[in-house]
């Protein structure tokens, strides 16, 4: 994975841009589905069925709309819900294929979108109730001792997800993370009640913050494009989430456009990430 001018650290953690101060890192704020979670692993591949039948209705899809919808969902990892499912509602109304009186409001795609996705999180939950799985196999391998090891240098943590805030807080528990986290935002019912671009400049405002004092873990380009606006270090989190390790190549590319100063596929080698982040 490393090419010239990026650094290795072990053998997965790659220095884009060492051009930040270190040692200096007080909080810590994590994205949660795919940075932390697997439960939700998939959601791409129900989205982007379920644009696609709300936009065509009972026409057949053209490739165009399949390369849009698929570009969309890419770019918009990391936003919350609600915001995906505006723009559905704009792409119906671009194509026109679908008659005016079937043409739902963005929460009423967001319950259809919201019912698919719960079944396959559900089951997951069920099969850690019946003891077929443990929790640590729904979690980015090494995420929990990446949050002891942060929390033993006292940094405090947070979580902030684009999933509703009641969802988020019954995962994080049933996955046994929830008693590491400071606070843990989601999305509640407006967008301009909860985003993560609003806890970030809460954070700082806060708690005075500058810059490197904050370190941003995500899978998403928003919250690693969020991080270099306000200073932050971003460490995108490559994550393959079928496996819960290694590189996911896609979201290498998104990370590094959105100017991720460290990239990780996981949190295997986390006492190395600690140890360069915590080095002056």
């Amino acid at each position: 994975m490393a090419q010239t001018g990026i650094q290795r650290l072990g053998q997965n953690i790659l220095i884009l841009d060492p051009g930040f101060p270190r040692g200096r890192i007080h909080f810590a704020l994590f994205d949660f589905d795919g940075t932390l979670s697997l439960l939700r692993e998939g959601w791409q591949r129900i989205m982007e069925p379920l644009m696609i039948e709300m936009i065509c209705g009972d026409n057949p899809p053209t490739e165009e709309i399949r390369r849009r919808v698929r570009e969309y969902i890419e770019k918009s990892t990391g936003v919350q819900t609600i915001l995906q499912m505006e723009k559905l509602v704009q792409f119906v109304r671009e194509y026109g294929l679908v008659p005016q009186d079937r043409i739902l409001d963005p929460w009423g795609y967001k319950q259809i979108y919201n019912a698919r996705l719960l079944r396959p999180v559900t089951e997951r939950l069920d099969m850690i109730h019946r003891g077929e799985k443990k929790r640590e196999d729904f979690l980015l391998r090494g995420s929990v001792e990446l949050l002891r090891a942060l929390r033993a240098r006292g940094v405090t943590l947070y979580a902030a997800s684009g999933t509703d805030l009641a969802d988020v807080l019954r995962e994080a528990e049933e996955l046994g993370i929830a008693e590491y986290f400071h606070g843990i935002y989601g999305a509640l019912r407006t967008y301009e009640e909860s985003n993560k671009e609003k806890v970030m400049r809460r954070l700082i405002e806060e708690h005075r913050l500058s810059g490197p004092e904050l370190a941003v873990f995500g899978d998403g380009p928003v919250e690693i494009s969020l991080a270099r606006q306000f200073g932050a270090i971003a460490i995108g989190v490559a994550s393959d989430e079928m496996r819960g390790y290694g590189w996911n190549r896609a979201k290498v590319r998104r990370l590094r456009k959105a100017g991720a100063h460290i990239l990780v596929p996981d949190f295997r080698e986390q006492a190395t990430l600690i140890d360069y982040l915590f080095s002056e």
